[in-house]
């Protein structure tokens, strides 16, 4: 068993050299302020966001995979290594099981989650004048000023449209998104001449095509988006999500950011927090910015982000994230897809992370694991086949219901505002 013992055996311990690995992972995800520091993002006093519980035979349900073979919505969730999931549906929790070392009150590991939540971060202080999507990066923090990001706006930053190189290739142990490991604290310092600071290190990154060509999947790009924000606003990314996203969605339990050695947040894949309070910023998407009578996210910002023009469709399908995921666009930090019901909204993180928000369906469902690898396309697709069933069956709908007009349409939504379904 991983991690008993006084101390451990060798080959049973979890370290900063083999916590992404399995079956390491299934342990650290659901353990990882033991292996790095983090920041505490506190619910505060306010009241939380009830989730009723109302379990209905979902995971019964018989879906088509990927590979043709078909088999149960649980099953489904028992072979893609499923750590927590928790499925609501009209405000009501309606499917939620635990596996591995998460339980309903462990903060799991979120990874590019986390991206989605700094967007909305950018989107609160957009709202409040602090900053705009217009805004050159260089002129809000002057550091960065002689690396690639010279001429970029934050509009590039959230679309991820920068010109900036960086590898996320995550196979490759010399890609960027490794090396930056090595400067955030996750990654013991290796052969790579890397600074120990994470913002020190992004002010290294070098320019390797214009600024505002196609999408091109980058975890740099949040890093610099969450400095950003911390200098409009004059506030460190924890304390930032605690006030304007955590505390006012209700949250039951407070989250948790990794930091580097001088405290500046992980911003592209930090943030740890139990699979209900993620339902319930999933909630916060479904319901156009608001929940429970509050406004926690401008609801422009989502409407903007669900309506993708020509442009942004166009950079999407050209880049190498276009044929895993067709007719899709990426705008604001969320992934938007096309599904047999609808348009669904997608928080995603590497090792199967995943927040699904339909809202044709009225169905948000948070999932955390701890796949064996990165990335998946397969899983993936199995996962969001799973959810689908769920939704269709919640809604009473038939399984296999065809689209209707094209992708970047806000499908199921009234013209007059998100969270509203037809």
């Amino acid at each position: 068993m991983l991690m008993r013992g006084f101390p451990p055996a060798e080959h049973d311990q979890v370290t900063l050299a083999n916590w992404q690995q399995p079956p390491f992972n299934r342990w650290s995800f659901s353990h990882l302020r033991e292996l790095v520091p983090t920041q505490r993002i506190p619910r505060g006093p306010g009241p939380v966001l009830p989730l009723p519980e109302d379990p209905q035979p979902v995971d019964e349900l018989t879906v088509r995979r990927v590979d043709g073979s078909e088999s149960t919505v649980g099953e489904v969730f028992d072979d893609t290594y499923t750590d927590a999931v928790v499925v609501v549906h009209d405000g009501r929790i309606v499917l939620e099981r635990y596996a591995g070392e998460t339980t309903a009150d462990t903060p799991h590991l979120l990874m590019s989650i986390s991206k989605s939540v700094v967007g909305c971060v950018t989107g609160i202080l957009t709202s409040r004048g602090e900053l705009a999507p217009e805004d050159l990066v260089t002129d809000r923090v002057p550091d960065i000023a002689d690396s690639g990001y010279d001429g970029a706006t934050v509009r590039h930053l959230l679309d991820m449209r920068s010109g900036v190189e960086f590898s996320e290739e995550y196979t490759d142990p010399d890609a960027e998104v490794r090396v930056i490991e090595e400067a955030m604290g996750w990654r013991p310092a290796g052969k790579h001449d890397v600074p120990r600071s994470l913002y020190e290190y992004l002010t290294t990154l070098k320019k390797h095509r214009e600024h505002g060509g196609d999408f091109d999947y980058r975890s740099c790009e949040t890093d610099v988006l969450g400095w950003v924000c911390e200098r409009a606003a004059g506030t460190r990314m924890a304390d930032l999500i605690a006030l304007l996203i955590w505390q006012p969605m209700g949250a039951e339990h407070d989250a948790e950011i990794t930091c580097d050695r001088l405290g500046s947040a992980v911003h592209d894949g930090g943030m740890c927090a139990t699979a209900r309070d993620v339902a319930r910023f999933g909630m916060v998407l479904l319901g156009g910015g608001e929940v429970a009578g509050r406004s926690v996210v401008p609801r422009d910002w989502l409407r903007s982000a669900w309506n993708a023009d020509v442009d942004i469709r166009d950079a999407f399908d050209r880049s190498a994230s276009g044929p895993y995921l067709p007719g899709g666009w990426y705008r604001n930090q969320f992934w938007f897809v096309p599904r047999p019901h609808g348009d669904v909204l997608l928080c995603l993180g590497i090792n199967g992370q995943m927040v699904y928000v339909h809202p044709r369906t009225s169905v948000v469902a948070a999932k955390l694991s701890s796949w064996p690898v990165a990335q998946s396309s397969a899983t993936l697709h199995d996962t969001l086949t799973a959810f689908d069933a769920v939704g269709a069956a919640l809604a009473g709908m038939t399984a296999e219901a065809g689209r209707r007009g094209p992708a970047g349409v806000v499908a199921g939504l009234h013209r007059g505002g998100l969270g509203t379904h037809t």
